[in-house]
């Protein structure tokens, strides 16, 4: 029988790269977002539904229970991003990036313990190099993957007892449209988008952004008890060594 895995945002950059890795792995891969979409490449299983609204967690597990009746691995991707100075974000912003990033991953760990206390399965938050050091323009959002590296330790220690690992996935820049909207920020100089993403490049000690099948990949790793059984609790960070590197250099 295939492991039955459940990854939220499944139509962005991220999303999508991961779901066609585990899909190339062997897994049943359920598919979530706020999309109206047929045949997304990767999916066996597609769920429309805004994650960020409350009740959105328990009909997706619900269906999950009464198609699959089983998950192995849930991959909590969802997110969106606001790129704006702090005195500029509204409440209306603040909200829904919390209520996206943070609490929609609370609220589906609840729904999914019962399936994955079953598979004794895996929980992989998608958090941000933003949790660890950030930027101008982008508090918000920041903030929310900050929340998530702290929710994701403390599930680890209280989910441990069911045999459930815990552990995040830290992305730096890797080309997606959410990296290439962010650009707009003006903290890096260039031309045209491409112009953009190549001047971006140059400041990661790899000399290039990450691509999304190398953040899908890590997350396989993550979610698979054969090849990361004795890691919980951690933060991987994938990003081109990025964070090495002081910022006086």
């Amino acid at each position: 029988m295939k492991r039955v895995v459940l990854i939220t945002g499944v139509a962005g950059g991220i999303g999508s790269a991961t779901a066609m890795v585990f899909a190339e792995a062997g897994w049943h891969v359920v598919g979530v977002d706020r999309k109206q979409l047929e045949n997304l490449p990767g999916v066996a299983h597609y769920i429309p539904a805004d994650i960020s609204e409350p009740d959105a967690p328990k009909h997706i597990l619900g269906e999950i229970t009464a198609n699959e009746a089983q998950l192995d691995a849930l991959v909590n991707n969802a997110a969106i991003q606001i790129c704006k100075p702090i005195l500029e974000a509204t409440l209306e912003e603040w909200d829904l990036t919390m209520d996206s990033n943070v609490r929609s991953v609370f609220l589906t760990v609840r729904q999914a313990y019962p399936l994955l206390r079953t598979s004794c399965g895996a929980i992989v938050n998608v958090s941000s190099v933003h949790a660890v050091a950030t930027s101008v323009g982008v508090a918000v959002y920041a903030a929310s993957k900050g929340a998530l590296l702290s929710l994701t330790r403390a599930m680890a220690l209280e989910l441990a007892k069911e045999k459930i690992r815990v552990n995040a996935v830290l992305p730096g820049a890797v080309d997606t449209p959410m990296l290439r909207n962010g650009l707009s920020r003006g903290h890096v100089i260039g031309s045209s988008m491409d112009e953009l993403v190549l001047e971006l490049a140059k400041k990661h000690v790899l000399g290039r952004v990450g691509k999304p099948e190398e953040i899908g990949r890590t997350i396989l790793f993550l979610a698979d008890n054969e090849q990361s059984s004795f890691i919980t609790g951690q933060a991987v960070i994938v990003d081109g060594g990025a964070t090495a590197r002081l910022s006086t250099e």
